[in-house]
């Protein structure tokens, strides 16, 4: 059996490498990326929580996660299509500006 330390250390690493990618990275579809590594992260947590519990709320948690960033990332990818439309570019410090 796994230890619990395992999955934390797993999962504070991902979420590490998430935010840095949101901090350093400029391009809109990579900061959607880290952000999606930062909820993956969340969800590891959720359900290594939910394995030494007999309950199934951690893994409910985690569905609901999941659900909530697919609806995140189809709004985030509406959004980022229509500034590319007006904008031409996806990189952030180009459309930091947002003046007509």
């Amino acid at each position: 059996m796994i230890p619990l330390s395992y999955f934390l250390l797993t999962a504070a690493l991902l979420f590490s490498i998430g935010l840095a990618i949101v901090i350093i990275k400029r391009n809109a579809i990579v900061v959607l990326m880290g952000v999606e590594l930062m909820l993956n992260a969340a969800n590891l947590n959720l359900v290594a929580f939910s394995r030494f519990d007999p309950d199934l709320t951690g893994q409910f948690f985690s569905l609901f996660v999941i659900i909530v960033a697919a609806a995140e990332i189809v709004v985030a990818l509406a959004i980022v299509l229509k500034v590319f439309q007006h904008f031409n570019t996806v990189h952030l410090d180009e459309v930091a500006e947002m003046k007509d």
